[in-house]
């Protein structure tokens, strides 16, 4: 027998997917996270799931692990000591920015301090033109009491950022083997070798938070392999990406930047497989877990990747699946704000002490708490492996509840409004913001809270279907099992994009060609199973920022494929068009950077659609007081979803309890199983 593991790392809760390769099966377990030492409950987990399934760990044959590791770590300020050299001048860069403020109305937010301060920025007087050509060379005796300085000063990592090093990584190389070598307990980042990528601001950041996280983000390998040698010999292990691919255990500990968005971009790989099955093309996604809520907007099964965007503050200029995160899951604590204005979140209760139901400690009201109130959440999780208190709930609810004179039941259904809205608000960023109508897509929840808010969220944006996966609460960890091995190359060159030019731009994409050939080969993969995709950053000539905009493919012999020059520039003013809501199609255009996403698919092949068996309604496990509006509670069927088979079709109110998650049905709503165990929930009319 031959498993394939995927395990995601959350705030909360660690979970795991097992795919077995020889028959189709799946196994599923979940467990709570280890905030402190996340590989503790991978390794606990891993055992715990091969127990409970009789998997013998000798048959794990691949784990595929996703991780918030690195986001937590730049989040909690919990990095290295790190040093900046860069060329003299441009120590400042990383301050100064973009001179933009993070939120254009307030003036008391202020953009985070840097991670580096300014007497660990040191400088050197070398310099190389915008066109390559090196007009002063690295001074040797500068470099020397440098690493001597940094030395003395004990520091744990050292980013070099040095002009124009996209074009010209000489001098950088230089510096950086003179650091390894002097120097060989101190991690080096490069950004030549971490984006070498137009725009220094971006890039400069982009090379200090992977200084940053290097250190601590190897610890951490380092150690998880350790363990995972011992309790699964024979497995190959790969780290998601936030592109949504799969990369070598050598790459992660060079960049851990590339793990910053690691779980959220697993999710979005599960629900695009998720949304082929179902036959549902239009799909926004909807993660929520204890801690957050992550939201992605996926068009003919496919997601937009980000050129570069923000984590935590810090730009990072590297491709990630373009999801927007919101502080709204589970954990997210109710409180009056200084103004006496009652919010949810974004600070959250956390795995510890967690909600006060978890009885872990906790005091505080939570959403959770509000759910288990109202009845929606069984006291009995996991199977009935972890058991939620009612009274406990009761009393963190009445502590806010009391100072507004409301009742219990009050309280909570306002907690999941404000919840709700902190969720639509999200939403709307990625699709009415964009030019996106919601109501043409179809609402997809997961992660272990999904299926309880998915509802309210769908019918607050006039969705008619929501789309629940078989196993919403793990679907990150299946989507690690789902995801390819994945490389991303780029080379910055600010030319014209015009016919006139076309000999130029194929020179760049054969130059990306030969690199992702290069990397096929050290990653062994099969021909049949490689895959390269060409993008090119666009502008109109005086713009600030670029979009991204596909351009091509590589042909079945591997040589690219690329559209004509008028098509790509049709590609970037719809672009243009949905991003600022026009585009002067009279205006030049000019490309700045030359992206190629190389994939070798893993062949992960999973099984077919079960028949649909025509059958009655389904028999309750149980019944229960479900409050789901102010009307007050209604006696409501509770179902497991082990017991709904394909063609089962039923109407709320009702609760879908399950390992993993829990889904409700409100009032007038339908429910219909698909072939392949997906639960679609379409909105009653009155809900419209």
């Amino acid at each position: 027998m031959s498993w394939i593991i995927g395990v995601d790392v959350g705030g909360t809760f660690t979970d795991f997917f097992a795919f077995n390769e020889d028959e189709g099966s799946t196994r599923k377990w979940k467990r709570p996270s280890t905030p402190s030492n996340p590989a503790e409950a991978i390794i606990a987990g891993l055992k715990e799931l091969c127990e409970a399934h009789n998997i013998p760990l000798s048959d794990v044959t691949r784990l595929c692990h996703g991780s918030t590791v690195a986001t937590n770590a730049l989040i909690q300020r919990r990095g290295a000591e790190c040093a900046l050299i860069t060329t003299k001048g441009m120590r400042d860069v990383i301050e100064i920015g973009r001179q933009t403020r993070p939120v254009v109305d307030s003036h008391e937010i202020d953009s985070p301090p840097p991670l580096i301060p300014r007497h660990r920025r040191y400088e050197l007087a070398e310099r190389v033109l915008y066109s390559g050509e090196v007009l002063s060379p690295v001074p040797e005796d500068e470099l020397a009491a440098l690493i001597e300085t940094i030395r003395a000063e004990g520091l744990q990592a050292v980013a070099v950022c040095f002009l124009f090093s996209y074009v010209n990584p000489d001098h950088e190389a230089q510096v950086g083997a003179a650091l390894r070598a002097a120097l060989p307990g101190v991690s080096v980042s490069l950004s030549s070798e971490v984006q070498p990528e137009f725009r220094e601001f971006e890039r400069f950041t982009t090379t200090v938070v992977n200084a940053y996280l290097q250190p601590r983000l190897e610890h951490y390998i380092e150690t998880l392999i350790s363990d995972l040698s011992t309790t699964i010999p024979g497995a190959q292990v790969g780290i998601n990406q936030s592109s949504g691919g799969l990369m070598s255990l050598d790459m992660a500990r060079a960049f851990p930047v590339r793990m910053a968005l690691s779980g959220p971009a697993a999710g979005v790989v599960g629900a695009i497989e998720v949304a082929k099955s179902a036959n549902a093309p239009q799909v926004i996604t909807i993660d929520i877990g204890g801690t957050s809520a992550d939201v992605a907007l996926i068009r003919d099964y496919r997601v937009e990747l980000s050129a570069g965007r923000d984590v935590d503050g810090f730009p990072v200029q590297l491709p990630m699946v373009d999801v927007t995160t919101v502080g709204a899951g589970g954990g997210s604590i109710a409180w009056f704000a200084a103004d006496g204005l009652f919010k949810v979140g974004p600070q959250s209760a956390g795995a510890v002490p967690g909600p006060a139901c978890y009885q872990r400690g906790g005091k505080l009201p939570t959403v959770s708490d509000a759910n288990v109130l109202l009845g929606r959440l069984s006291t009995k999780l996991l199977d009935g492996g972890m058991t939620l208190d009612l009274e406990l709930a009761k009393k963190a609810i009445a502590t806010v509840a009391e100072p507004m004179n409301k009742s219990l039941e009050e309280t909570a259904l306002g907690i999941l409004q404000i919840m709700t809205v902190n969720m639509v608000r999200a939403i709307r960023s990625l699709s009415v913001e964009r030019g996106h109508d919601p109501r043409k897509f179809a609402l997809m929840p997961f992660g272990g809270a999904g299926g309880l808010h998915a509802r309210e969220v769908a019918a607050a944006l006039g969705m008619a279907t929501v789309l629940v996966p078989p196993s919403p609460g793990i679907l990150c960890a299946q989507g690690l099992t789902d995801a390819d091995l994945q490389e991303s190359f780029v080379i910055s060159r600010l030319m014209p994009l015009s016919p006139d030019n076309r000999t130029a731009i194929e020179a760049v994409i054969e130059e990306l060609t030969k690199k992702s050939k290069v990397w096929f080969e050290q990653e062994k993969a099969a021909s049949e199973r490689q895959s390269i995709t060409y993008s090119i950053d666009l502008r109109f000539r005086g713009q600030n920022f670029e979009l991204l905009v596909e351009v091509g493919t590589a042909g079945a012999d591997g040589n690219p494929v690329l559209a004509s020059s008028n098509v790509i520039l049709e590609r970037f003013f719809e672009a243009h068009e949905r991003a600022y809501g026009f585009a002067d199609k009279s205006a030049p255009v000019e490309a700045v950077n030359f992206l190629a996403m190389a994939k070798a698919s893993l062949g992960v092949q999973r099984p077919g659609a079960s028949e649909l068996v025509a059958s009655g309604a389904p028999t309750p496990v149980d019944h229960r007081d479900v409050t789901f509006s102010t009307s007050g509670p209604e006696r409501t069927p509770i179902y497991h979803r082990n017991h709904l088979v394909p063609g089962t079709v039923f109407h709320g109110p009702a609760i879908v309890d399950q390992m993993d998650s829990t889904t409700i049905v409100f009032p007038g709503d339908e429910v219909s199983i698909d072939g392949f165990g997906n639960l679609i929930i379409t909105l009653g009319q009155s809900n419209d």
